[in-house]
């Protein structure tokens, strides 16, 4: 990958910036505070076209995390995936997982500015994408950056008489410099978490959980489903005198926690709805006109003035 493939916003001062590239599924692929990475970065960037490779923030379009199936029905249509496609990647238990636009290569930027860029992809143009999901629209993303905060906007346009699926996400893979692994804190603003089949799908059974306060990473593995958040703020996690925050803005009311000890990584990932939610419809909604869900990354030195207060609960 060149150099020049990558677009980089930061903020007046230099110490915040981030970079997408482009034509690699406008996949986020460094966010630097104070001269540090905050990304997993553990894989060239080429790999993740040709092997779905973990690392960066990556949009999982048109649904995140699992299906329970390579068969769906939603909005009338009924759909067979084609395992064999390049498009469909399957994960452990051969199901289609993170969506259809690995690496996808089409997308435009429309506007640039130091601190922000927006990029457009027409997916009702793309026949190999439309017949995995053939719902014609347009997705647009627009990152900005301010002091101590990434945002990340995605709004689906679908076209005039067409009803589109929203299920898509991020996998922000973060890190915190400095420190190992075992000793970063994590909080989750989480009230219920899903019970989940041995495949890791959900069952559509819900269990209360009470919102954790901060609490060492140590060896502990996470891949699961929360929802119901009591702030804004639904993840963060503290090491080395910096916290980073996960806030739902808007449109994002799901989230799965990942981390893998093997991985110096842990990955809160935004959701419009829950995994499976193709083939479940549990927690879908159908967009006929533009339908926009926003999250922001957040990071700060803790000190007096650091991150802003947790707040209200999602906008739903």
């Amino acid at each position: 990958m060149q150099e020049e493939d990558r677009i980089r916003i930061a903020t007046a001062d230099g110490r915040l910036s981030a970079s997408f590239i482009p034509r690699l599924n406008m996949v986020g692929w460094s966010l630097r505070h104070d001269g540090e990475e905050l990304l997993l970065q553990a894989n060239d960037p080429d790999a993740y076209r040709t092997e779905g490779a973990v690392y960066g923030i990556p949009l999982l379009h048109p649904w995140a995390n699992r299906l329970g199936a390579t068969t769906y029905e939603a909005a009338g249509r009924r759909v067979a995936l084609d395992p064999a496609s390049p498009h469909v990647e399957l994960e452990e238990h051969d199901l289609p997982i993170h969506g259809l636009m690995n690496a996808c290569p089409h997308w435009r930027v429309v506007e640039r500015a130091p601190d922000g860029l927006c990029a457009e992809l027409d997916f009702g143009a793309r026949p190999e994408l439309l017949a995995a999901f053939p719902f014609p629209h347009r997705v647009r993303l627009a990152a900005r950056v301010a002091p101590g905060a990434l945002t990340i906007a995605v709004t689906v346009l679908p076209a005039p008489g067409t009803a589109v699926p929203i299920a898509f996400g991020f996998h922000p893979y973060l890190r915190l410099p400095g420190a190992p692994r075992a000793d970063w804190r994590i909080e989750l603003a989480a009230r219920r978490a899903a019970v989940l089949d041995e495949r890791l799908v959900p069952t559509g059974v819900w269990r209360a959980v009470d919102p954790a306060a901060p609490q060492p990473l140590g060896a502990r593995a996470f891949d699961d489903l929360y929802g119901d958040f009591a702030s804004l703020r639904a993840f963060a996690m503290s090491a080395a005198g910096r916290t980073i925050a996960v806030r739902l803005l808007r449109g994002y009311r799901f989230g799965q926690l990942w981390a893998d000890p093997q991985e110096d990584a842990v990955s809160f990932e935004p959701m419009t709805a829950p995994g499976d939610a193709l083939r479940s419809g549990r927690g879908l909604r159908l967009a006929r006109g533009p339908h926009t869900a926003v999250f922001r990354i957040e990071v700060a030195r803790n000190t007096a003035g650091a991150l802003p207060p947790a707040g209200g609960s999602p906008r739903r």
